[in-house]
Order: structure tokens, then sequence, then C-alpha cells
């Protein structure tokens, strides 16, 4: 009998592949965003999306907070159009940065979400920032 892991099979190599290596185009993780900015190769904005108060409550470094409801075009003009953004909010329990993704991606701009947000950065043992919006 098989168990509930393997009772729908998975899928071809080659479908696997595609679906992973799609994902990729989307997410990036707390690890790869910290090395990025440790070494000095940051090459995104990166931005947390959840409220001002949860913010200066703890924030990873270098983020800069911009509420998922309040991205709008306005306040992306001093950065050029193919800049990337990185996206987080409090974990994977918080859909704020799949809501600021997606106002992202409606005005053109490249994004990723980085998987995990604050639970995953503190999970990695990397430190938060306390204070300023």
């Amino acid at each position: 009998m098989a168990s509930k892991v393997s009772a729908i099979p998975a899928a071809a190599s080659d479908k696997a592949l595609a679906h992973f290596s799609a994902a990729l185009e989307f997410e990036t993780d707390c690890s790869d965003v910290y090395h990025a900015m440790a070494d000095g190769q940051q090459d995104f904005v990166l931005l947390d999306t959840r409220s001002h108060a949860y913010y200066e409550q703890g924030h990873v470094p270098g983020a800069l907070s911009l509420p998922a409801g309040k991205i709008v075009a306005s306040k992306l003009q001093e950065y050029p159009m193919d800049t990337l953004f990185v996206v987080y909010c409090a974990g994977p329990h918080c859909n704020s940065a799949h809501q600021g993704a997606k106002r992202l991606a409606a005005l053109g701009r490249p994004v990723k979400l980085m998987i995990g947000g604050i639970t995953g950065w503190l999970d990695e043992g990397y430190a938060l920032e306390k204070g300023g919006a």
C-alpha cells in the first residue's frame, strides 16, 4: 500500500525541472539576500511590506519600510524601471509580501519574494534591526 507521499506519483523530471526553475524566477531566500548584502553585491532594493509599526519593532537591516497597500508608482519614482525589488513580510503565515509583489508587478517592476520573511531570517540566525521607518 502506498503512503500519502507516494500515492500521487511525482511529476516527470522535465515537468519538475520546469516547475522548480520557474519558482526561482519568483523567489529568493534569506541566505541569498543576506550574503548579497554582506558581500557588497546588493543589486536589489529590499522592501519590508508590513506596517511601519511592525517594521520599527524589528526588520532586516537595510530594508526599507513600504507597506504593501502603499506601493504606488509615485513611491517608486526614484528607482529606474529595471530595479529589482525583493519583498518580505512576517513569514509564511503572512501574505503582505505577496500583495506587495502583486502591486510591484502590476506597475511593471521586477520583483522577487524573499521566502520565509522575518521568520526565515531569524531561523537562519541573522539579526534584526529596530526603529526608523
